[in-house]
């Protein structure tokens, strides 16, 4: 009896729940505040799962933020969540600890990451995460929503890496969906999306797409003296980049390079230009 009794314990179907790979989740939210000094202050900070958000101490009136993720990566099935709200006054910089890497996934599991960010008239945001670097065979999903109010600053820069040159990565099989929304006052001002479904390298190898780029950059910067850096900007430009006004107060710029050294060459002299020379200090490491 203790027989049939154990036999059945060990054949018993289990929940779909208990088989599965384990997965990441993180959420993360963070509002800011200018106080009567000009000095940015900490309003509301909540987090959970793999998901860390560090303040460092900087000695200067606006505030940095840097976001870890401690599951070392992205793979399908993770799911990331992120809101951020910079409210009348304050000056934020929002950066990663490091490059995200979006590592291969199991066949029908998608990861997906999606930010939420509000900036308020007369607050200011620069939104500077590192590179993100895909794996081939990686499933990602990634949205980035960003609402201004009519007198709120931005510069943005979101960058790809399309497999480790150094390591002679090619990615031959991945799904890739990036959706990138600017709004001022709800109402559309920068719209920027990306979907990679198969053989990326062939597709990225087309003269008309990227003419075998291995790494790409967006920046857009939205203040009302953003016109003035244009000639600068161009001027700095490698041949395989292009600088223009989408509007009065926005300057958007791309970036094509063959690596993400070669990228991130291109960047950070224009990062620094179009920030004060207020880069944080983890682009340098």
């Amino acid at each position: 009896m203790l027989g049939s009794l154990i036999n059945q314990l060990f054949h018993t179907d289990l929940p779909r729940t208990g088989l599965e790979q384990p997965r990441a989740r993180g959420s993360g939210r963070l509002y800011v505040f200018g106080d009567e000094h000009g000095v940015t202050r900490l309003r509301d900070l909540r987090q959970s799962g793999s998901f860390r958000l560090v303040l460092p101490r900087t000695y200067r009136p606006d505030a940095e933020a840097i976001l870890v993720n401690t599951a070392g990566g992205i793979t399908g099935g993770d799911q990331f969540s992120l809101e951020i709200e910079v409210q009348t006054g304050a000056t934020l910089r929002m950066t990663t600890q490091a490059a995200e890497r979006a590592y291969r996934a199991q066949s029908g599991e998608i990861a997906r990451v999606t930010t939420d960010v509000s900036v308020q008239d007369g607050a200011s945001l620069n939104w500077l995460p590192q590179e993100l670097i895909l794996f081939d065979r990686c499933a990602l999903r990634r949205r980035l929503n960003i609402d201004l109010a009519p007198r709120a600053r931005l510069l943005m820069v979101e960058s790809v890496v399309f497999g480790r040159a150094a390591m002679r990565e090619v990615l031959n099989d991945v799904i890739f969906q990036d959706r990138i929304r600017i709004t001022r006052n709800r109402r559309p001002l920068y719209i920027d999306g990306m979907d990679l479904h198969g053989d990326a390298a062939a597709h990225l190898a087309r003269p008309a797409i990227a003419n075998g780029a291995g790494a790409m950059a967006s920046i857009v910067m939205v203040g009302p003296d953003a016109g003035r850096h244009l000639k600068t900007v161009r001027a700095a430009l490698p041949q395989t980049a292009g600088a223009s006004m989408l509007a009065d107060d926005v300057l958007v710029i791309r970036l094509l390079a063959i690596d993400s050294f070669e990228l991130r060459r291109g960047l950070i002299p224009i990062l620094e230009h179009l920030s004060n020379n207020t880069l944080p200090a983890s682009w340098r490491l």
